[in-house]
Protein backbone atom coordinates (compact mmCIF):
# COMPACT_ATOMS: atom_id res chain seq x y z
CA UNK A 1 0.00 0.00 0.00
CA UNK A 2 1.15 3.74 -0.80
CA UNK A 3 0.84 5.91 1.35
CA UNK A 4 -0.78 8.91 1.21
CA UNK A 5 -0.26 12.74 2.48
CA UNK A 6 -2.47 13.10 5.71
CA UNK A 7 -3.18 16.93 5.92
CA UNK A 8 -3.88 17.44 9.94
CA UNK A 9 -6.91 20.21 9.72
CA UNK A 10 -8.74 17.81 8.02
CA UNK A 11 -7.53 14.95 10.51
CA UNK A 12 -8.92 16.83 13.19
CA UNK A 13 -12.43 17.75 11.75
CA UNK A 14 -12.85 14.07 11.33
CA UNK A 15 -13.38 13.71 15.27
CA UNK A 16 -14.85 15.25 18.44
CA UNK A 17 -13.63 12.70 21.02
CA UNK A 18 -11.73 14.85 23.72
CA UNK A 19 -8.13 13.32 24.92
CA UNK A 20 -8.41 10.37 22.03
CA UNK A 21 -5.92 10.55 19.98
CA UNK A 22 -6.04 9.29 16.40
CA UNK A 23 -2.76 7.73 14.84
CA UNK A 24 -2.24 9.78 11.53
CA UNK A 25 1.41 8.09 10.47
CA UNK A 26 3.96 5.41 11.50
CA UNK A 27 7.80 6.35 11.58
CA UNK A 28 9.70 3.19 12.21
CA UNK A 29 8.66 1.64 15.42
CA UNK A 30 6.60 4.69 16.38
CA UNK A 31 2.98 5.81 16.13
CA UNK A 32 2.10 9.86 15.07
CA UNK A 33 -1.14 10.37 17.03
CA UNK A 34 -3.07 13.71 17.20
CA UNK A 35 -5.35 14.62 19.84
CA UNK A 36 -8.05 16.96 20.80
CA UNK A 37 -7.97 17.86 24.34
CA UNK A 38 -9.40 19.84 26.69
CA UNK A 39 -9.51 20.13 30.86
CA UNK A 40 -7.55 17.75 32.71
CA UNK A 41 -6.29 14.39 31.64
CA UNK A 42 -4.52 11.99 34.48
CA UNK A 43 -1.67 11.58 36.20
CA UNK A 44 0.42 8.89 34.87
CA UNK A 45 4.21 7.14 34.00
CA UNK A 46 5.94 5.87 30.60
CA UNK A 47 8.11 3.60 32.34
CA UNK A 48 10.10 2.60 28.99
CA UNK A 49 9.55 5.19 26.79
CA UNK A 50 9.79 9.46 26.62
CA UNK A 51 6.71 10.89 25.29
CA UNK A 52 7.08 14.20 22.28
CA UNK A 53 4.19 16.73 22.29
CA UNK A 54 3.75 19.32 19.80
CA UNK A 55 0.97 22.27 19.92
CA UNK A 56 -0.94 22.68 16.73
CA UNK A 57 -3.22 25.10 18.24
CA UNK A 58 -4.27 26.21 21.82
CA UNK A 59 -2.16 25.91 24.90
CA UNK A 60 -1.27 22.66 26.45
CA UNK A 61 0.22 22.78 30.28
CA UNK A 62 1.75 19.61 31.82
CA UNK A 63 2.34 18.76 35.02
CA UNK A 64 5.37 17.53 36.07
CA UNK A 65 6.55 15.39 39.36
CA UNK A 66 10.23 15.58 39.26
CA UNK A 67 12.88 14.81 42.16
CA UNK A 68 13.92 18.36 42.67
CA UNK A 69 9.49 18.88 42.80
CA UNK A 70 5.86 19.72 41.50
CA UNK A 71 6.56 22.07 38.29
CA UNK A 72 4.72 22.98 35.38
CA UNK A 73 5.48 23.59 31.40
CA UNK A 74 3.18 25.85 29.70
CA UNK A 75 3.37 24.97 25.60
CA UNK A 76 1.97 27.54 23.40
CA UNK A 77 0.86 26.72 19.88
CA UNK A 78 4.15 25.69 17.94
CA UNK A 79 6.34 24.16 20.93
CA UNK A 80 7.27 20.91 21.53
CA UNK A 81 8.43 19.09 24.88
CA UNK A 82 9.53 15.77 25.89
CA UNK A 83 8.55 13.82 28.96
CA UNK A 84 11.29 11.80 30.00
CA UNK A 85 11.11 8.00 30.59
CA UNK A 86 9.64 7.91 34.26
CA UNK A 87 8.45 10.86 34.68
CA UNK A 88 5.23 11.08 35.99
CA UNK A 89 3.04 13.95 33.97
CA UNK A 90 -0.48 15.26 33.61
CA UNK A 91 -1.18 17.27 30.73
CA UNK A 92 -4.09 19.45 30.95
CA UNK A 93 -5.65 22.29 28.42
CA UNK A 94 -7.66 25.16 29.73
CA UNK A 95 -9.20 25.45 26.87
CA UNK A 96 -10.25 23.58 23.85
CA UNK A 97 -6.66 22.12 22.06
CA UNK A 98 -4.86 20.22 19.27
CA UNK A 99 -1.83 18.38 19.90
CA UNK A 100 0.69 15.98 18.01
CA UNK A 101 2.48 12.96 19.83
CA UNK A 102 5.10 10.72 18.79
CA UNK A 103 4.71 7.21 20.94
CA UNK A 104 5.99 3.80 20.23
CA UNK A 105 3.73 2.10 18.71
CA UNK A 106 1.35 0.32 21.27
CA UNK A 107 1.89 2.86 24.60
CA UNK A 108 -1.26 3.27 25.83
CA UNK A 109 -2.77 7.14 26.66
CA UNK A 110 -2.32 6.26 30.64
CA UNK A 111 0.91 4.92 30.67
CA UNK A 112 1.84 2.11 33.03
CA UNK A 113 1.35 3.01 36.52
CA UNK A 114 -1.39 6.14 36.37
CA UNK A 115 -4.36 7.28 38.71
CA UNK A 116 -8.01 6.30 38.87
CA UNK A 117 -8.99 7.07 34.54
CA UNK A 118 -12.08 9.30 34.24
CA UNK A 119 -14.94 8.92 32.20
CA UNK A 120 -13.34 11.46 29.82
CA UNK A 121 -9.50 9.91 29.06
CA UNK A 122 -9.91 6.72 26.85
CA UNK A 123 -7.28 4.94 27.91
CA UNK A 124 -6.25 3.66 24.42
CA UNK A 125 -3.15 2.41 22.52
CA UNK A 126 -5.09 5.20 19.81
CA UNK A 127 -7.31 5.03 17.00
CA UNK A 128 -7.20 4.81 13.11
CA UNK A 129 -8.02 7.74 11.78
CA UNK A 130 -11.63 7.58 9.70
Amino acid sequence: MTPEPVFLADALASFTERWSPRIVAAVNDYDVRIAKVEGEHVWHVHDHTDEFFLVLDGELHIGLREPAGERTVVLPRGSVFTVPRGTEHKPYAPAPAAILMFEPTGTLTVGDRHDEVPDHVDATTGHALG
